[in-house]
């Protein structure tokens, strides 16, 4: 999560008014669509943290309007004022986090999409958002700059949750990162590999 995070903000580092303003990887968003998006997460699973700390139900998002008007709110900020929520929700996570006693970490918490998890499970939410976004921002990283670990990770979370038992024969053998953005539905070199949907 932590390399994620600094993998993010040194990406949007420097951007200004026209960098942040230029189109992302993702249909539709801007670069400040995505900030907007990545900052509010941060928000949205200190929600989470909150909840496993004090007991007291906490929804990540009041509602998905609620969220998209977050995001498309956010878009409409000055380039300093959304770099500066940028680096302010990040840290503040992380330090609700560092805050959380052991049995606080074995706390049930809701996801935004209705899953009881462990609060342990929060760290990797926050670092599949940041590491993935960080690509999306198409500033030049690429699925191949993300640790291997997060890479292999990511690749197995994504197996289960597509309900695959198995990786098809085209793209067993196939470079990581390469596999990696595929299964995440991104851009790939792997020309034999069936057609997936987009992932988060």
């Amino acid at each position: 999560m932590a390399e994620g995070s600094e993998l993010f903000l040194d990406a949007v580092t420097g951007l200004g008014e026209s960098g942040f303003g230029a189109d992302s990887g993702l249909p539709g968003w801007t670069r400040k669509h995505l900030a907007a998006h990545v900052a509010g997460n941060a928000e949205a699973l200190g929600h989470l943290v909150h909840w496993a700390a004090t007991g007291v139900e906490t929804p990540m998002y009041s509602s998905p309007e609620e969220r998209a008007h977050s995001i498309e709110r956010g878009a409409t900020l000055p380039a300093a004022a959304l770099d500066s929520w940028l680096r302010h929700s990040a840290e503040i996570l992380a330090e609700a986090m560092d805050r959380l006693t052991a049995e606080q970490w074995r706390h049930p918490v809701v996801t935004a999409q209705g899953r009881t998890v462990p609060a342990t499970e929060i760290p990797w939410l926050r670092a599949r958002e940041v590491n993935v976004h960080a690509v999306d921002l198409a500033t030049g990283i690429t699925f191949a700059d993300l640790s291997s670990d997060f890479c292999e990770a990511l690749v197995t979370d994504i197996v289960a949750k597509r309900g695959m038992t198995t990786l098809p024969p085209e793209v067993v053998d196939a470079p990581l990162a390469e596999v990696t953005a595929w299964l995440a539905g991104r851009p790939h070199s792997l020309s034999a590999a069936p057609m997936l949907g987009p992932w988060i």
